[in-house]
């Protein structure tokens, strides 16, 4: 439930930033975005699998 919840405020967030920033800073943001989104997937997947 935390993983969805993070997943839906990093979407969130990123809707934001394609309607309100544009060129390198959107992109720059929609790319910690993603990096914030596979580390909390990782760090999902290792607790489950302890």
């Amino acid at each position: 439930m935390k993983l969805r919840t993070a997943l839906l405020a990093y979407a969130v967030i990123a809707a934001l930033a394609g309607f309100t920033l544009d060129g390198i800073w959107r992109a720059g943001v929609w790319a910690f975005l993603g990096i914030l989104a596979f580390k909390s997937w990782l760090v999902t997947v290792r607790r489950r699998s302890e």
